[in-house]
């Protein structure tokens, strides 16, 4: 149950800032930061991105720590006691969150893998022909899936029983002391990865290909809107994980400054990475007389094909460089999936009045489960389209939504009076003017311009049926379940909780 009950809490402020960093650290801060800082005007683009971090990721964090803090429980018990009527909006992050892990775990999984093939770099010369075809067992496509790439099957069962052992052991000895582990190991070795990149013949090339300002971009409303979905999309805002974290907090913790901590922390990574990701494509430009753009790449293919390439082409200490890259891979997925999951646990928790170890042992078994189809043959397709979607409908609509329920119904002026005597500096007016006009205006547009996208133009190159069915019926399936498990009824403790009520 919730910090209420006092049988789930931090043990100290360091152990949740680092969880909650090491939530909103994941794979897109080492493979997605430093291509739309290139994509998208250069060092200029730190600009908006700046700007956005301050208007809109700061600001829905701070929202999210206080209305999880105030209500201490789960995203769906939080939004019952504000009203039973807005139940559902807890559900429906809590259920993309269980969605989005099923799939993640499959990537970090692949990372596992990878770590093994790092002892003699057994991708060979042609790491892209040696990812898709002897890796992945590609198939044809959407409609051929193949059988269970049995591999796969083997780290993505690995990545589920190690999320499975920390959640097992609860907050304080499981998510806490992980996160204690995960994030300075994470933090020596993309380190040592940044270093090693900025040292290499050719290295200033790339990296100052990654922060070379054209400041026109700045006149494109485009750049704008990219920081902010970059910013929405790297701290964890929309998933139900702050709100849940925030929960286990002791009644007098700090709010405004674990948001900043939070945020800063993040994005002080990614800045750190990319300089690291581009030293070494700048090096990679250098040894095959490639231009940059044609070495640079985002998402999947950076870490499994641009990478093993780069790695190939080091002078020396190959394999160790390897294992260090796909290590911190591993552990900067983790460090999300747990978050992912727990969201879900404990909503399962708080409305079926179910212990931990039950709660842990039927979400990670359902997971398991639904991973399943990303380790088929069709298992990448499946990845690309349900993230695409979920990411697009899900995770961004419920920010938006979020932004209006909380801003305008329950009201900002109530958090903020509730956030600030328990902060170290104070949050004013502008704060309220933050969530209630600004970022719901931001993401109401994005998300008009990227759904007349998608009906414009279907995702990918991909069948309309495939998308409709992987892609719109995913995302719409979340938003539904959530709305029928909201009409079921509470049981335990939190039923009376309910009852007694939040100013």
């Amino acid at each position: 149950m919730s910090a209420e009950n006092n049988d789930a809490q931090w043990g100290s402020r360091l152990g949740f800032i680092l969880a909650a960093v090491g939530s909103a650290v994941g794979l897109g801060n080492i493979w997605r930061f430093s291509y739309m800082v290139y994509d998208n005007g250069g060092g200029a683009y730190l600009i908006p991105y700046f700007f956005a971090l301050l208007t809109a990721g700061i600001p829905l964090l701070i929202l999210e720590f206080s209305f999880g803090h105030k209500m201490r429980g789960s995203a769906p018990f939080s939004f019952a006691r504000m009203g039973k009527k807005w139940e559902w909006l807890g559900w429906w992050p809590s259920l993309v969150s269980f969605v989005i892990t099923t799939y993640y775990a499959v990537i970090i999984g692949w990372s596992l893998n990878y770590i093994v093939y790092s002892f003699g770099r057994v991708w060979g010369k042609n790491p892209e022909s040696f990812f898709y075809k002897s890796h992945l067992n590609l198939s044809s496509g959407i409609s051929e899936i193949g059988g269970i790439n049995w591999t796969i099957l083997l780290g993505v069962a690995a990545v589920w029983f190690i999320n499975y052992i920390i959640l097992y052991k609860g907050i304080e000895e499981g998510i806490e002391k992980a996160s204690k582990i995960f994030m300075p190991l994470l933090a020596v070795f993309m380190l040592i990865i940044t270093i090693r990149g900025i040292t290499l013949p050719g290295a200033l090339a790339g990296v100052n290909k990654f922060l070379e300002p054209d400041f026109s971009a700045l006149l494109d409303v485009k750049i704008w809107l990219a920081a902010y979905g970059q910013i929405f999309f790297t701290l964890s805002v929309g998933f139900a994980i702050m709100i849940t974290y925030s929960s286990y907090l002791p009644k007098d913790s700090d709010i405004v400054n674990n948001a900043f901590i939070t945020a800063l922390a993040n994005c002080g990574f990614s800045f750190i990475v990319g300089i690291g990701v581009f030293g070494i494509l700048g090096y990679m430009a250098t040894e095959t007389g490639q231009p940059i753009s044609e070495v640079v790449t985002q998402g999947i293919g950076l870490a499994f094909i641009a990478f093993p390439k780069a790695i190939n082409l080091l002078p020396g200490f190959q394999t160790l460089f390897a294992i260090i890259f796909f290590l911190g891979l591993t552990i900067a997925g983790f460090s999300s999936s747990i978050s992912l999951i727990e969201a879900f646990v404990a909503s399962v928790r708080d409305k079926f009045d179910i212990e931990r170890k039950k709660a842990v042992s039927y979400v990670c078994l359902a997971g398991f489960v639904g991973s399943l189809i990303f380790t088929t043959g069709a298992g990448l397709y499946f990845l690309d389209i349900v993230d695409h979607f979920v990411n697009q409908f899900g995770i961004a609509l419920v920010g938006l939504i979020e932004c209006i329920i909380l801003g305008w119904v329950y009201k900002a002026n109530k958090l903020r009076n509730y956030a600030n005597p328990l902060s170290d500096f104070q949050i004013g007016n502008w704060w309220d003017i933050m969530i209630r006009f600004i970022t719901p205006v931001i993401l109401g547009y994005m998300f008009i311009q990227n759904t007349i996208l998608e009906i414009s133009k279907p995702y990918g190159g991909y069948e309309m049926s495939a998308l409709l069915k992987f892609g719109w019926g995913v995302a719409a399936i979340m938003l539904i379940l959530g709305i029928v498990v909201s009409f079921t009824s509470w049981t335990g403790r939190k039923e009376e909780l309910l009852s007694r009520e939040v100013l």
